[in-house]
């Protein structure tokens, strides 16, 4: 009875595993083209809500910023 229980499971499992689908529900990345009198701080506050030192944070992470230097014309991709 356990094997026949245990079996059923893993199929199961298998078959969501299978026909999983993601949600999408983030949607496509998004890129911005800095403009002359942009900031990091500017950015975050006009593309996120709440505090703009996490999303700062995950600007720098995701397009592998190493200092807050932005240049007119670079492209960032918004997380």
């Amino acid at each position: 009875m356990f094997f026949r229980i245990l079996i059923v499971l893993l199929v199961a499992g298998l078959l969501v595993g299978v026909y999983a689908r993601s949600s999408g529900g983030a949607g496509p990345e998004q890129q911005y083209v800095v403009r002359a009198t942009d900031t990091l701080w500017s950015i975050a506050g006009s593309h996120y809500a709440g505090d703009p030192r996490e999303a700062i944070w995950k600007l720098e992470q995701r397009n592998r910023l190493t200092g807050t230097t932005l240049v007119p014309g670079q492209r960032l991709v918004l997380p």
